[in-house]
């Protein structure tokens, strides 16, 4: 049975995350590193927790140790949108945590899993279905941190056998866990206005094309990566994934089908737009699935009616 810990525990994917896990290997096997409130329901009673800086290498080797690790999910980070205002802060969390965990797992022969992102591609990528080998020079020190990310982990897998494993995640929607600063948030925030009645401000053009997954999707990813046959894997960090591509005028349309009443108007912010304008359309994950046997479950039309019926319950 794996001896998991979650750094970043109780950020976007590491709240569902660590519950999945738990599910899986059993609540005493995952233990949740957080750094910070605000904390999830139950977050201390469900199982093992310890306090992380994620930027203390010591602190990561500490817990590894205490509860004889053999898995890290490094979840740290500063989404796109936020660290493009603090870039120095994006790229200590970013490069720092990931750099500490690599050297933890080397010490204590660990296996490491940390996302990337459709942010390791910039504008000179190509657009639609952008293949999993393909030109990365993104304009974000987020995607910049990725891409760095991603070439650091295939080093240590290289050079030391530590086994580092990665997804590309597109823009991800919860019914959980609310926008945490990324470009892809409105996909989430819409949601959360149509439920209420109230009208959506979108920061991105009508016409904007992005790579979206529902979270079950993404934490499937997460999961199922670690679990892979490693004799299979052509290629370790990062392999592409998608569910689905779309602008904000056919997710409203979507949400419409539902509530028909729902508004919807445009104020462009520019850094999110240029951050969105920089990304690809669209992911070709044929290696994801060549590879070991990755295949999302939900499209813009089931995600939707899933997202609704949740918030709808929550309310209640």
């Amino acid at each position: 049975m794996k001896k998991i810990l979650i750094i970043g525990s109780t950020g976007q994917i590491g709240s569902e995350l660590s519950i999945k896990l738990r599910s899986i290997y059993g609540e005493s096997n995952v233990v949740c590193g957080y750094f910070a409130p605000p904390f999830p329901e139950n977050f201390f009673e469900a199982g093992p927790t310890e306090e992380i800086n994620a930027l203390e290498k010591e602190q990561i080797a500490s817990v590894v140790k205490k509860y004889n690790i053999d898995t890290i999910y490094n979840l740290a980070a500063i989404l796109s949108a936020t660290a493009e205002k603090n870039p120095k802060l994006g790229w200590d969390v970013g490069v720092g945590s990931l750099m500490n965990c690599l050297d933890v797992a080397k010490e204590y022969k660990c296996s490491v899993f940390t996302p990337s992102s459709i942010g390791a591609f910039g504008p000179e990528t190509p657009r639609d279905k952008t293949p999993q080998d393909t030109i990365q020079r993104p304009k974000t020190v987020y995607g910049i941190t990725k891409v760095l990310g991603e070439l650091i982990s295939d080093y240590y897998f290289q050079h030391w056998g530590i086994d580092t494993r990665s997804v590309r995640f597109p823009g991800i929607i919860s019914n959980l866990t609310p926008p945490g600063g990324g470009t892809t948030d409105y996909a989430v925030e819409i949601f959360y206005k149509a439920i209420k009645g109230e009208k959506f401000v979108c920061p991105l053009k009508a016409g904007t094309f992005m790579d979206m997954m529902y979270m079950p999707d993404a934490l499937d990813a997460a999961v199922n990566i670690m679990e892979a046959d490693a004799s299979k894997l052509i290629h370790r960090n990062a392999f592409n994934v998608t569910a689905m591509s779309f602008d904000p005028e056919m997710l409203l349309a979507e949400i419409r089908k539902h509530l028909p009443n729902f508004q919807m108007t445009y104020e462009i912010d520019p850094l999110k737009q240029s951050i969105a304008d920089s990304w690809p359309n669209s992911l070709d994950d044929s290696c994801a699935k060549n590879e070991w046997n990755w295949q999302s479950k939900f499209n813009l039309e089931t995600m939707t009616a899933d997202m609704l019926a949740n918030l709808r319950e929550k309310q209640k």
